[in-house]
């Protein structure tokens, strides 16, 4: 079984946002990156299906620049066999599904995974894109995944429930929590990821489809009003005029 888990480089949930001085772009300057945390449940089920088959490979796949090494070494650390580079800033969702889906067409693939979404733009695409540019099923997001033979059964989550289903070999699925419980590189794994292969390749098809016109923050949160619990008429009042949530 051939496993092909996509890893994105997001920023670490406590960064601080800050963009460029016109607005167009994420300042990286000072900014921790990690692995997406909703790719590390893929990566780590990949690897947990591997070991429990007792063959087959996991490769990590990333579109990004050079930058992003330090976390595909992570991933080869937790388990995985080898690691590919598409050479490329990840400019939008559909560019990156062509760069996913060139690389598993190529490598024929049994089952390609990643998170149900990135942690920076939360857009919930790629996969869907990436199961439509090759023709093969999707399931997503996945709760659960089981493998036997070339058979899957996935749990999923949809709305006021649950729903458990089949595939066969080759699908893609996007994955979350509580599939499995992300895996921490040990000594070992750390020192064998140095010598695993990592190939960069250069990207393909077109360039981005979408371009960012502007970046902007929240609106800062106004400060408290508190309001005596016997004065039920001011807080109404307040709720309307101000709030606008009644």
């Amino acid at each position: 079984m051939k496993f092909l888990v996509c890893i994105s480089n997001v920023p670490d949930t406590t960064t601080k946002i800050t963009f460029t001085p016109d607005n167009k772009e994420f300042n990286k300057a000072g900014v921790q990156f990690v692995i997406n945390p909703w790719d590390e449940y893929a990566l780590t089920r990949a690897i947990e299906l591997k070991e429990a088959a007792g063959s087959g490979t996991v490769t990590v796949l990333n579109v990004g620049e050079a930058d992003t090494e330090p976390n595909i070494r992570k991933a080869l650390a937790i388990g995985a066999d080898d690691a590919i580079r598409v050479n490329a800033a990840p400019s939008d969702a559909y560019f990156v599904a062509e760069q996913i889906a060139a690389i598993a067409k190529e490598g024929a693939y049994d089952v390609i995974l990643m998170g149900k979404e990135s942690i920076d733009y939360n857009g919930f695409q790629v996969h869907g894109m990436v199961g439509e540019m090759l023709g093969i099923p999707t399931v997503a997001p996945a709760m659960k995944l089981d493998m036997s033979g070339n058979t899957a059964t996935l749990e999923r989550e949809i709305e006021g429930g649950k729903e458990i289903v089949s595939v066969n070999t080759p699908f893609v699925a996007s994955c979350q929590q509580p599939m499995c419980e992300p895996r921490i590189p040990n000594m070992r794994g750390i020192m064998t990821a140095r010598t695993k292969p990592l190939k960069v390749v250069p990207a393909v098809g077109e360039p981005a489809r979408t371009t960012v016109a502007e970046f902007a923050l929240p609106p800062k949160k106004q400060g408290v009003k508190l309001i005596d619990a016997e004065n039920a008429g001011e807080l109404i009042k307040l709720l309307r005029n101000e709030a606008k949530v009644i």
